[in-house]
């Protein structure tokens, strides 16, 4: 398998309690410099990253709010993929007593132990709205907006195929962009569900994890995709 690309999740999977460590740094740094491309793919605001997050040139593209905006962070420039989430559906959360509200671009974030309500808002206002789950997040998008749709847009910008692409998270919203990878990957402290849908899991947790692939990438470099997962999984 020609690996040309490597589409990684933020929180979790490079990041832990939001920081990147300087060695995850380095690793990522080492794969740009083989001539292949960087895709972040996060849920997300762009904001709330750069709160946490300095090095976003690193990264070629970035799908941002789980898949529904592309940020260029060396032309600083934003590409919305979705429309808006309607201003009355969020008031209405409000009302009825949602808080930590996050609206971005095309994405309401809030926690999951307010699923119940939200899925009530959604179905009374006849919205076509979805719900996606996050370790206990808890997001709301327009249908069919996801992470994989966002992927897809930004290889095409790119001029990269799927099947090029190795692809690594952590979550239930990390399901389908790996799905659509050519070579996906778990961090071991990936939830088991995700661990049991990839096709290679790295015995180091988060950034570590990711060092590791990077390294096992850059070093078999041209091998197929059964030898590169089947020494890393435990």
């Amino acid at each position: 398998m020609n690996i040309r690309a490597l589409a990684t999740d933020y929180d979790g999977t490079i990041a832990w309690h939001g920081t990147v460590p300087e060695s995850t740094c380095e690793a990522l740094e080492a794969f740009k410099a083989s001539g292949r491309t960087l895709l972040l793919v996060t849920g997300r605001e762009l904001h709330d990253l750069f709160s946490v997050f300095e090095y976003s040139k690193l990264f070629d593209l970035m799908v941002m709010e789980n898949g529904a905006v592309i940020y260029d962070p060396h032309t600083k420039e934003n590409e919305v993929l979705a429309p808006a989430v309607p201003k009355a559906f969020v008031d209405r959360l409000r009302e009825e007593g949602v808080r930590q509200l996050s609206v971005g671009h095309a994405i309401v974030g809030t926690q999951q132990t307010y699923q119940g309500v939200i899925e009530e808002v959604i179905q009374e206002m006849g919205l076509e709205l979805q719900i996606i789950l996050n370790k206990g997040a808890l997001m709301v998008l327009p249908a069919g907006v996801d992470k994989a749709s966002g992927l897809r847009a930004a290889l095409a910008r790119l001029g990269i195929s799927p099947a090029e692409v190795i692809g690594v998270g952590d979550a239930e919203n990390d399901f389908g962009f790996l799905e659509l990878c050519g070579c996906s990957a778990a961090v071991d402290n990936a939830l088991p569900a995700l661990k049991e849908r990839v096709k290679c899991v790295t015995r180091g947790s988060r950034g570590a994890g990711v060092e590791e692939l990077i390294q096992k990438v850059l070093r078999e470099d041209g091998e197929t995709t059964p030898a590169l997962s089947g020494e890393m999984r435990e």
